[in-house]
């Protein structure tokens, strides 16, 4: 199965075409970006490949210093990677302006933080395309970029308001450039969970909030009216993964994972895990947790069939040597892997 890299899952999407309650144009538009989504996947597996051949190659020199953001505009058609942006931090465009500031912070994020070089660690160039497709209820990381669309403005509004969605999507690059996780099984879960812990470390992160006074919902800020007036807060909620006010409900426990399942849905019992251990051990979350994830994301080479039970055990090692002077990061992590079975 293909990595899908969108923040919202395909089931959720055909769910929607789906409901009769629903005004048709809502439901043109989420069946449509459905049946689109079908075809980026095949981009984003495409350029997955190409990945890997290339790291397997000589040491890629580093493009630039630090990375350069551009922002083109598809103008509500489907043509990558649409008219270039001029001068996107002033202009009049405030999906423009505000898709630039986020991508612009995610690289000061990843650097500031953890020292890394945009999404490839070599200065890549971070490109997005703004209004793509009429009413695109999605956003996602095609292999080489990033697509926003406007949503439909009843369900979703447009994809840039979230910047845990832009961090969550722009963490499927570090992964496709680290890890090169498969998009099934244990490591379609573990894939999907990166992007979320980052993409909230990110949104905390931009707000200056602790563990203790994130709301930690993954798109709470890209719900529409409709979403809302449904009782819908997020599209997942990584403190309570099984939380039915999220449109996509996922399982909390690792015993409850089958084969054949979405790894947007795979990816609650790690999603919990994470937020656990930062819960437990209180103050930011991206400042010791999250540097053990990152760790265990970006320093062991590609693992395409990493397994769940491996990760975990590999954060905890990691928790012992990087904070051995300070036993309640490595107890914090343990508690929050044994909570959801791992």
């Amino acid at each position: 199965m293909p990595c899908t890299c969108f923040i919202v899952p395909q089931e959720v999407l055909e769910k929607l075409a789906r409901d009769a309650k629903l005004s048709e144009a809502v439901r043109d538009a989420s069946s449509n970006t459905a049946r689109v989504s079908v075809e980026v996947r095949k981009l984003r597996r495409q350029a997955g490949k190409l990945t890997q051949a290339t790291t397997m190659a000589a040491a890629i020199p580093s493009l630039a210093a630090v990375p350069k953001v551009t922002v083109h505009d598809c103008r509500t058609t489907q043509t990558l990677p649409g008219k270039p942006v001029a001068g996107p931090s002033r202009s009049s465009d405030a999906t423009a302006k505000r898709a630039f500031a986020e991508t612009t912070a995610v690289a000061d994020f990843y650097r500031e933080v953890f020292g890394r070089n945009s999404i490839d660690d070599a200065g890549m160039t971070m490109m997005s395309s703004i209004h793509y497709g009429a009413k695109f209820n999605n956003a996602m990381w095609n292999g080489s970029q990033m697509l926003y669309g406007d949503g439909d403005g009843e369900i979703f509004v447009d994809f840039t308001h979230g910047s845990d969605v832009i961090g969550h999507e722009l963490t499927h690059g570090v992964t496709q450039h680290s890890l090169q996780l498969a998009y099934t099984s244990d490591a379609g879960g573990l894939n999907e969970s990166l992007s979320d812990c980052f993409g909230s470390m990110f949104r905390q992160w931009r707000l200056d909030q602790d563990a203790a006074h994130a709301d930690w919902l993954i798109g709470k800020d890209i719900m529409g009216p409709a979403a809302k007036a449904k009782g819908y807060t997020c599209l997942r909620d990584m403190a309570d993964p099984s939380d039915k006010r999220a449109l996509a409900p996922q399982p909390t426990k690792y015993s409850q994972i089958g084969p054949g399942m979405d790894p947007h849905y795979t990816s609650g019992p790690p999603n919990l895990a994470f937020c656990l251990a930062c819960t437990t051990l209180g103050g930011k979350s991206w400042e010791s947790i999250g540097q053990v994830w990152y760790r265990a994301l970006t320093g062991f080479g590609p693992s395409p069939d990493l397994k769940m039970k491996t990760f975990a055990d590999r954060t905890r090692t990691l928790a012992g040597k990087m904070y051995g002077g300070n036993p309640a990061v490595p107890a914090a992590i343990d508690k929050g892997w044994k909570r959801v079975g791992l």
